[in-house]
């Protein structure tokens, strides 16, 4: 897949790439990423001699259609790991238990910790259960990753990708072996994914907005919604004043 994937995206998009040395180039390691785009999971891995594994929403791996089926073959192609996101806390301890288990056989696991892509290219706020369990109960170092313009190759709801150059800037590891034997303590926690999130934040140059990605996504659909509604009650109202008008032209 690095050949037949990973050489062609490199060759038409020529990604640059900052802080490569600080992947190590053996052993267990969390890069864990901001989340711009679809196409994130393949320029990341495209620019690694590291194999990565990612977790992946099973939607990924059940989509219908020929996209579906496409989109299916490349992550099992790849290696990702299919995690039904709709069970709640039991989802979230299969995501752990998928990081858990990559990390053990001393490789690169992937996760954005937003836990969802940014609706506006904005960084949201990180989700301390993944990332930061992974990070205590292992105790592997975490590498913070900037993807840099993904979200303009490639906006949400778009098949065909901009040519463009994208960014990747990785930052120096991140040893948290302070908070050992911690991971059941929410406020660790919520610590330790405060403090990769600050470090995804200075590599990428983006705004932080301190709420979920997942919450902001609803917003932007209710607001959304409410302006169709609302736009839908002009056009009755004119057509009201329309009709009303027309009766008194007639009338006269």
């Amino acid at each position: 897949m690095k050949f037949f994937v990973g050489g062609p995206l490199k060759l038409a998009f020529r990604p640059w790439v900052e802080g490569l040395e600080n992947v190590p180039a053996e052993g267990p390691v969390i890069l864990a990423s901001n989340h711009l785009s679809f196409s994130d999971s393949f320029f990341l891995p495209a620019v690694l001699d590291r194999k990565v594994t990612f977790i992946a929403k099973a939607e990924y791996f059940t989509t219908p259609g020929v996209k579906g089926r496409m989109t299916a073959a490349f992550f099992k192609g790849v290696g990702q790991l299919p995690v039904d996101r709709s069970g709640g806390r039991g989802a979230g301890e299969a995501a752990v238990k998928s990081g858990v288990d990559v990390i053990e056989r001393g490789e690169l696991f992937g996760i954005y910790p937003e836990g969802t892509r940014s609706p506006d290219g904005r960084l949201y706020r990180g989700k301390p259960g993944g990332l930061a369990r992974v990070a205590l109960a292992t105790g592997a170092p975490v590498v913070p990753v900037a993807m840099i313009d993904t979200e303009k190759i490639q906006p949400p709801g778009k098949v065909m990708p901009k040519l463009m150059r994208p960014g990747i800037r990785i930052g120096r590891p991140l040893d948290f072996s302070r908070y050992n034997g911690m991971e059941h303590d929410r406020f660790v926690l919520r610590a330790v994914t405060d403090e990769v999130m600050y470090e995804i934040m200075k590599l990428s140059g983006q705004e932080y907005v301190d709420m979920y990605a997942t919450a902001a996504k609803r917003q932007i659909a209710d607001a959304a919604k409410a302006q169709k509604q609302a736009q839908k009650d002009q056009a009755q109202k004119d057509q009201g004043h329309k009709e009303q008008a027309d009766k008194e032209q007639a009338g006269s």
